[in-house]
């Protein structure tokens, strides 16, 4: 028989994809789902990337860039912090990888050895942990709740750690919560990790998608501002409105860079050359100002959505102020969100998240609703849910 890695057996399925599955199935029996579920804006990418790819495309010289990335991207990165939030970073600690998760690899295999464990925010994106346990470590919760805006305070952080301890683990926004952490809570954060001589690692892949708190720099962008002896993973798949693609970066300490080098070699070769020179097309003025207007429709879907789930009985103790999901307190209407998730496919046709993919604690009593569909879809699924009569 096939040898199989215990390591499998710890790894759980990503049931937001499998809910996806059953949405399908659905639809091709003629229902119609209004989706709810997947972390994936529904705008197309921006027509200027869409070109800048074609034209590259078109001229049919396709090969691997440098590992590290295209320099003309890193430095477009670069740029982008400093013109859009006066963050400085040097372009060489930018490393463009295959997506977020490719960055979240690199990041983690560059520090974690075997045994090693990592704290991380439970609800919490649900690939982080198995990525973790991937390279070896063991992921560590820290349950978190409405009370300190689902975010880990320096004193949880303290508390939990040990020797066996690498690092701290946050993203700003957050998924599944849309809460942000501060220039001074992350700092603070930082000097917890970086007194015990452990690693701070960044989640920033919801960065730009804000509401509210734009003309703050401090709230709109943190982590550069903060420290540099950090990691901060990024996408091009949220804001950028570029899924498919499959890029992202990651910006590391310098002193790691070349050890991140080797590995990106290793793991990837590099990412998409087409994706890269399309991306470049990202920091456009034009582009920027379509991604704008598709941030100021998510914060009207927010505005939407939020009253109407109220009216329902759903409990939102801490209003999302980025990303585009909403992590409802399902207590007041059942026992069990992951059943309240089958009878609203089921019986009503929205698709909604349990909390079971986010972690541990308190899962069975709250819903992941993301607002990325549109406003009259929006109230169309409130009403759908009204009917039900939960």
């Amino acid at each position: 028989m096939l040898h199989r890695s215990t390591r499998l057996d710890e790894i759980q399925p990503f049931h937001v994809m499998e809910l996806l599955r059953r949405a399908r199935e659905l639809e091709a029996q003629g229902r119609d789902i209004i989706h709810m579920e997947v972390g994936e804006p529904d705008f197309p990418t921006p027509q200027p990337i869409v070109e800048a790819a074609t034209r590259f495309i078109a001229g049919g010289d396709v090969h691997y860039t440098p590992g590290l990335g295209l320099p003309a991207l890193r430095e477009a990165i670069a740029r982008f912090y400093h013109d859009r939030f006066g963050a400085d970073v040097s372009p060489e600690r930018i490393i463009v990888t295959s997506g977020a998760s490719g960055a979240l690899m690199l990041a983690l295999a560059a520090t974690t050895d075997p045994g090693d464990e990592w704290l991380l925010p439970d609800p919490g994106y649900p690939s982080n942990r198995h990525l973790v346990r991937s390279f070896e470590g063991c992921a560590r919760a820290l349950p978190v709740d409405a009370a300190s805006r689902y975010q880990p305070t320096p004193a949880q952080v303290d508390a939990a750690w040990s020797e066996r301890v690498r690092g701290l683990m946050v993203a700003t926004p957050s998924n599944p919560t849309g809460t942000l952490l501060s220039t001074a809570e992350i700092a603070t954060l930082y000097g917890v990790t970086h007194a015990r001589r452990g690693v701070l690692l960044v989640d920033e892949i919801y960065q730009g998608l804000t509401y509210g708190v734009e003309s703050s720099t401090a709230l709109a962008h943190p982590a550069l501002n903060a420290a540099d002896d950090l990691f901060i993973v990024n996408s091009f798949s949220k804001y950028f409105g570029m899924t498919g693609w499959r890029l992202g970066w990651l910006v590391a300490p310098s002193g790691i860079v070349r050890d991140i080098e080797k590995l990106a070699q290793h793991f990837f070769i590099s990412p998409s050359t087409p994706a890269q020179h399309a991306a470049l097309a990202a920091f456009r003025p034009e582009t920027l100002e379509i991604l704008e207007a598709r941030r100021r429709e998510f914060a009207a879907r927010r505005d939407t959505l939020l009253p109407a789930l109220r009216s329902l009985g759903f409990t939102v103790a801490t209003e999302p102020q980025g990303a585009f999901y909403i992590y409802a307190d399902v207590s007041k209407l059942t026992e069990d969100s992951e059943a309240l998730a089958r009878r609203l496919i089921e019986e009503a046709g929205v698709a909604a998240t349990p909390g079971l993919d986010f972690g541990h604690h308190l899962p069975r009593q709250h819903l992941r609703i993301a607002y990325t569909t549109r406003r009259e879809r929006l109230l169309e699924a409130a009403e759908r849910i009204a009917r039900l009569k939960l």
